[in-house]
């Protein structure tokens, strides 16, 4: 059964929303890079982590968006540190037209129930800006770096604690 006909089954519907209301993320990184213009680059990025015994539940979610990879994140040097005994996957959706054409359609359509929905409302914001090609901008960049300490966790982007950011741009303004 392809993606297509995937998503038109209610109960999958149901359990998709569910799943990453309980495990998604949607998330907005900056990272330095120096190759870019501004040296930062904007990573938008859809993710739900699973233990690796709930793999098929990440190839599930894999078959009914049609798009993303699954990784595998290595524990065993954490063992020591904590109590999980196993690798840690993750469903991630990174490419921009992936995440426009198949996840926020979809997401838009079928609300998420939990605080994530705000989350998902912040990350379409920040891609709106991206499209708009504004992570090419010293402003633009500011604003995508705000809405991401929004999201989540709420940790401030080092993008906007960076002291070449605050010498190249002025102090901060809120």
């Amino acid at each position: 059964m392809g993606a297509d006909d995937q998503q038109e089954r209610p109960e999958m519907i149901g359990w998709v929303v569910g799943f990453v209301d309980g495990e998604g993320t949607f998330s907005i990184s900056l990272f330095r890079n120096e190759s870019s213009k501004l040296g930062w680059q904007v990573f938008p990025e859809f993710v739900v982590t699973q233990s690796e015994r709930n793999r098929d539940a990440l190839g599930l979610l894999k078959e009914f968006f049609g798009c993303g990879s699954i990784y595998r994140n290595r524990r065993h040097d954490n063992r020591r540190h904590d109590n999980h005994k196993e690798d840690l996957l993750r469903y991630c959706v990174r490419n921009r037209k992936q995440l426009w054409q198949k996840i926020i359609p979809f997401f838009k359509e079928h609300p998420l129930k939990t605080s994530k929905r705000q989350d998902f409302e912040l990350f379409v914001e920040a891609m709106e800006l991206i499209s708009r090609g504004e992570h090419l901008t010293e402003r633009g960049l500011r604003r995508i770096a705000r809405i991401a300490a929004k999201m989540n966790r709420k940790v401030p982007s080092a993008f906007l604690e960076s002291s070449e950011t605050v010498r190249r741009t002025g102090p901060k303004r809120a």
